[in-house]
């Protein structure tokens, strides 16, 4: 995974099917991947929301 880009096609090696980001993600890794990509986690602050 890019560490300061997103991927917005990704062509499977193992199957060949292209993947695209679903609709109102940046790229494939926030589609379909465990986390989100780095850019979109260095976006995000943890437990910074008001109690």
């Amino acid at each position: 995974m890019p560490e300061d880009a997103c991927v917005v096609v990704y062509d499977c090696p193992a199957c060949g099917a292209w993947l695209t980001p679903k609709e109102g993600d940046c790229c494939v890794f926030c589609s379909y991947g465990d986390v989100p990509c780095p850019p979109i986690q260095a976006e995000r602050h943890c437990c910074s929301s008001p109690r």
